[in-house]
Order: structure tokens, then sequence, then C-alpha cells
């Protein structure tokens, strides 16, 4: 990714490019569904923590560049020096799997067509499957454990690393290969074998329910998102409150989400983050419908850049949280060249919300809990601040 403004949309790294922060999450099955910033643990950034940030950079930089000179895998090199300095999140891509990350948040991707995250006990569990993908009509669900794709175990190891796997990076596999997959579902283990395909994020989808309610889901954050949830809002009937379901939305391009935060928004702060003991601070456009009445619907899979909108849309009054307390993502990454062209995005900063709650290992708390029956809540809410109204 290059480019001045930090939070730009992805383009092609070439060799040398100034590279844009990323708010990275959780990846689609063959593909990434974000990447931004995340919430932090201090209330600003301190110069211990920006040198550690800078040692960390230099640490793994030295490590490709050893093992290029060795005649070893940089990336592999690169890998290791991030496992042992305990970024969680912090990940390597080769060259290739850059590039597919990229044309993820362009909203295309080769996969199977499920979202997964990796679990605090190291486990990969499946958060969503896409309808009509390789993996929903083999049956997968939300829920289900992946023990091993094509026969390497998962466990451990960080979702980027499966995610490729996935994908058939190493062998850049095209739609129409098969991946093996080993699954768990409670005491129940099995494998299924699944063709890849083609496949689009479709990440904004919109429909009318009797209240009068407009329901907004936003999977992920890809390119042109931001601009769909305007749209969505400018089409819905005079009179309609809106329900903004982020449920299970992993994050993407935080430049989305503010833009998404602009259409609900009359200008104002969106979010702050810390960057190598710099502060720096998002601000929505002005000129968005203040007016309808909003709910946002969140879970336990409302990670990072949507994070970053519910944490926004809470403090500035906006909108009233229904669910369940949010996964609390919120590390700010850093992608950078290594000497063989590929990338290390590492962890360098945090993010605040507009009041200055940090969210990473917090998550958002919604203002009203609700698990089972969650979107039917949500409209219930939202009618009742609609009469209010």
């Amino acid at each position: 990714m290059s480019g001045r403004d930090p939070f730009c949309q992805p383009r092609r790294v070439r060799r040398g490019a100034a590279l844009t922060l990323l708010f990275t999450s959780v990846l689609v099955a063959g593909a990434a569904t974000g990447a931004l910033p995340q919430a932090d643990r201090k209330s600003t950034p301190d110069e211990a923590g920006s040198a550690a940030a800078a040692g960390h950079h230099a640490a793994v930089t030295r490590a490709a560049e050893e093992a290029l000179a060795d005649g070893k895998s940089p990336v592999e090199a690169a890998k290791r020096a991030v496992s042992r300095s305990g970024d969680r999140w912090g990940a390597v891509y080769s060259e290739g799997e850059y590039e597919e990350f990229e044309d993820a948040l362009d909203g295309q991707y080769t996969g199977v067509g499920l979202w997964a995250r990796s679990e605090r006990n190291g486990r990969i569990a499946v958060t969503k499957v896409r309808a009509g993908s390789p993996a929903a009509a083999a049956g997968i669900r939300p829920g289900d454990v992946l023990r091993s794709v094509d026969g390497r175990k998962t466990e451990g190891r960080p979702v980027t690393e499966v995610v490729s796997l996935l994908r058939g990076d190493a062998t850049d596999a095209p739609a129409g290969t098969t991946v093996r997959l080993g699954l768990e579902r409670g005491t129940r283990a099995w494998t299924e074998t699944l063709r890849r395909a083609q496949l689009s994020t479709d990440s904004v989808t919109v429909r009318q329910v009797a209240g009068p309610v407009t329901v907004i889901r936003v999977d992920t954050f890809t390119k042109g998102s931001g601009d769909q949830v305007r749209e969505a809002l400018e089409q819905a009937p005079p009179g309609t409150g809106v329900v903004l379901d982020l449920r299970g939305n992993s994050g993407g391009l935080v430049t989305e989400a503010v833009t998404a935060a602009s259409a609900f928004l009359d200008g104002g702060l969106v979010a702050t983050y810390g960057v190598e003991g710099e502060q720096r601070a998002l601000h929505a456009e002005p000129g968005g419908d203040t007016t309808r009445p909003l709910v946002a619907l969140v879970d336990g899979g409302t990670m990072s850049a949507a994070e970053l909108l519910t944490g926004a849309l809470q403090d500035r009054g906006r909108a009233l949280v229904v669910g369940s307390r949010t996964f609390g993502k919120g590390s700010v990454q850093m992608p950078s060249r290594l000497p063989d062209g590929s990338v290390a995005e590492l962890t360098v900063g945090h993010y605040r919300t507009p009041s200055g709650r940090g969210v990473d290992g917090r998550g958002i708390t919604p203002d009203l809990d609700a698990d089972e029956g969650a979107l039917q809540r949500a409209e219930s809410v939202l009618r009742g601040l609609a009469t209010s109204s």
C-alpha cells in the first residue's frame, strides 16, 4: 500500500514506497476482510512504546536480511521474529500474499467463503460463512473450529498463515483447485474437501422491515462500502429509523469506516490514534444525517474498524448500541517492505474513541445487552426511539 495519506485506499506496494497504516483484523478464508487501526491500553503513546516498536521493526528486518544473505527464506525468518516479539497482531506476507490482501480490500478474493479468527487459546474458529459459498455448501457453520488445512495443523498459527493455506498462496492456486479442511464441532471431528471459488465481498446489504425500519448490514469495510452506507441512508424512506448491523464485522479499511461515520455525523471527531509517539486524529466529514433514530447492533465478532465506528457513534450520542460486548481489537499496524519484497505488518500504536476510551482487550460495552433475538431487540428499541422523538 502506498500513498501520502496513512489511511488511503490500498494500492500495489512498490519497493521503496511509503506504506499506509493498517488496522489489521480477521481474514476471510482466502482474503483479508480488513486492515486498519485498533484501540490502545494507554492514554497517550509514550517514548518507551515508540522505542519498543522501532526495536521490533529493526529486529524483524534484520532477521529477514540475515536469512536472505544465508540463502534462506526471509519470510520464514521474519515470521519467527514476529512470533518471538509477542506482537499478537503482527504478520508477514509474501509479495503475492499481500497483493491478494489488497484484492480482498477491493472486494474480490479467491477462497472458500468463510471468516475465521484466532481465539485466545490459539485455536482458529470460524466466525462467519458466506451464503452460496463452497464453505456454506459443505455445511460449515460459525463456531466450528478449523483444526487443519491440507493436513497442516492450524492451532497456534497466525491467522494470516491459515488464510494463506486456505487460498493456496504458496502455489498461486486459482479458483477451481481443492483444499482439505479438518473441522471440529463439539465432540464431532471431520474432514471436508472444498473447491476454491472467485468471490466478491458484497459487504453492504439493505432491507426494509415493518416499523418502519431500515436495516443496513455491513459485513466488512472494503473499498466503497462507506459510500454504500451513505447511499443506503439517503435512499431510506422518510421517517424510518436505521439499524446499523455490524455483527461479525471483522474490520476493513479505516477510510471506509470514517466515511460510514460521516453519513451519521455532522463532522467532528471519530477517533484518535498514536503512532510511534505522535498523536493523530480522524474526523467525520460535515453534513451527515443526524436526525434519524439510529441503533448500532454489535457482538463478539465486531472488531477493529467496526469497533472504531461503533465507539464514535456511541460516544457522540448518535446511536444506541445493542448486542453483546465487541471483540476488543485496537492496535495500529504499520506495514513495511522487507529486503525480498515481502511485507511485515507490525504493531506501532493504538486508537481511542472520541471520549478517550481504549478498546484493545476490552471491547465496547453495549448500552443494552441482547444475545438471542438481538436484531428483533434492536428493531424494537429503534421503534421506541422513533416514537419518543
